[in-house]
């Protein structure tokens, strides 16, 4: 059987993508995929989008990643922007939407957001009703499934059995329809959404960063055997931290509150 590791929302943190890269390198799995948003918010934008060109399979553009790479880019946008180049610049704000490809018998869609936009976002573990994404939520499930033409698709096109996507940086799986919807979680900025852990000053768990294994038969149209595997991965939250503190990128306060504790501060 064939394994995938499906990354995202690496966001500029260089030291939580190689523990990610060295437990997946430690698992035997030949296939990487990430669901974009390489930059903004860590300090190593530029590493990290090297490492990833280097080592991925697919890379998808996030929300974050147009953003930056947009020639207009202004204030901590453009603090990583510089950061990165006109190069780096240029080759993210030329990467594809979605990719889908069989494993196991089973259509698997994957793309950052949704199959609407990079930014409209599905969270099952609130209400979807927040003042930073106002008017941008889905409020069911099943609309990640649907073919829209922002991801080059057509009402006769087949609906995938499985979608996997990033951007909320809270990972999941659940079964429903028929269907499986999975999110990766955050390699780099990972964020729990439930209150009860949010009240939990002791809470470390979900400080780690987050991926997800499928493992199948890739490219194979015959049903067979597929499995998912949420992984959390330990890594030197306080390395980070110290390069942020003596960085002279903005917000950074909000940033190190939110790798220490999994709050979400809306960065």
């Amino acid at each position: 059987m064939d394994k995938i590791a499906i990354i995202s929302d690496i966001h500029g943190n260089i030291t939580a993508l190689e523990a990610v890269l060295k437990d997946i390198k430690n698992r035997e799995i030949n296939r990487i995929f990430c669901l974009g948003d390489c930059v903004t918010k860590c300090t190593h934008p530029d590493l990290v989008i090297d490492k990833i060109r280097e080592i991925c399979d697919v890379i998808l553009i996030g929300n974050c990643d147009y953003v930056v790479c947009k020639p207009s880019s202004k204030g901590k946008d453009f603090w990583t922007r510089n950061k990165i180049g006109e190069e780096r610049a240029e080759f993210m704000s030329s990467l594809p939407i979605s990719y889908e490809f069989y494993m196991s018998g089973h259509l698997i869609r994957l793309f950052h957001a949704s199959p609407y936009s990079l930014d409209e976002i599905y969270n099952p573990m609130f209400s979807n009703k927040n003042s930073k994404y106002s008017h941008l939520e889905i409020e069911k499930p099943d609309r990640l499934f649907e073919n829209t033409p922002f991801i080059g698709k057509t009402a006769s096109d087949p609906v995938p059995d499985i979608v996997g996507y990033g951007h909320i940086h809270t990972p999941y799986c659940v079964r429903f329809k028929n269907k499986t919807l999975f999110n990766t979680g955050s390699v780099g900025i990972p964020v729990e959404m439930h209150n009860d852990i949010i009240d939990d000053p002791n809470n470390k768990f979900s400080t780690l960063a987050s991926y997800i294994i499928l493992e199948g038969y890739f490219g194979s149209k015959n049903l067979n055997s597929i499995s998912f595997n949420l992984v959390r991965v330990l890594y030197n939250i306080q390395r980070e931290i110290e390069d942020l503190e003596v960085s002279d990128i903005p917000n950074k306060e909000t940033i190190i509150r939110t790798l220490k504790s999994a709050i979400s501060n809306n960065i």
